[in-house]
């Protein structure tokens, strides 16, 4: 199998694209290739942070990558948390912190929809491209279940019963987000070789 690396710290995402598309390409991490690094995502679009990661891991180490940016849009609070989601309560980066904020802001406020989304930025072969996935769903009230990471005890997916932290994790994979945007890329990998 062909290497390529997921250029995230985030062992959730990690754990959630090897189970996806493992079976197609060797999953390195950034630890996987010596970097230690915090690359800063300073763009103001998932787009933007992803092309931010991907280049830095391209440039400085010469793999073949992809980088991800992905967060919850609420629309009653025009589409925020989005690029902020995994610091919407401040540093340091903490769910139970941005969970508790988030249930502060929807407090009363009927309109409950929103979307996770995902923008995958690849670097294949000297090319950039592209790959987006979208879920929507709504905000509940309290948190259930207990699998999966951030938001996910709030967010139930348009068409279940369940939040994705109440989905076993093979479930998640198959509608999430992360999943639409891997499954692009991988169809797009697997057209490439």
């Amino acid at each position: 199998m062909r290497d390529i690396v997921f250029a995230t710290n985030n062992r959730h995402k990690l754990e959630e694209v090897r189970a996806i598309m493992g079976h197609v390409f060797n999953v390195l991490s950034l630890a996987d290739i010596g970097c230690s690094e915090e690359i800063a995502e300073t763009a103001r679009t998932f787009e933007g942070n992803a092309l931010i990661k991907a280049r830095y891991i391209y440039e400085k180490y010469g793999y073949d990558c992809f980088a991800d940016d992905s967060g919850l849009e609420v629309e009653v609070l025009d589409n925020a948390p989005g690029v902020f989601s995994a610091r919407y309560a401040g540093e340091p980066s903490d769910s139970q912190k941005n969970i508790a904020k988030l249930l502060r802001e929807m407090d009363g406020v009927k309109n409950r929809k929103a979307r996770f989304r995902t923008c995958i930025a690849l670097i294949y072969e000297g090319k950039e491209s592209m790959f987006e996935g979208s879920i929507e769903g709504t905000i509940i009230e309290e948190l259930r279940g207990c699998n999966g990471f951030g938001y996910d005890p709030l967010f139930m997916p348009a068409g279940y019963e369940l939040t994705f932290a109440e989905m076993p994790s093979e479930e998640k994979n198959k509608i999430s987000h992360r999943a639409l945007a891997t499954n692009k890329l991988i169809e797009y990998l697997l057209i490439k070789n």
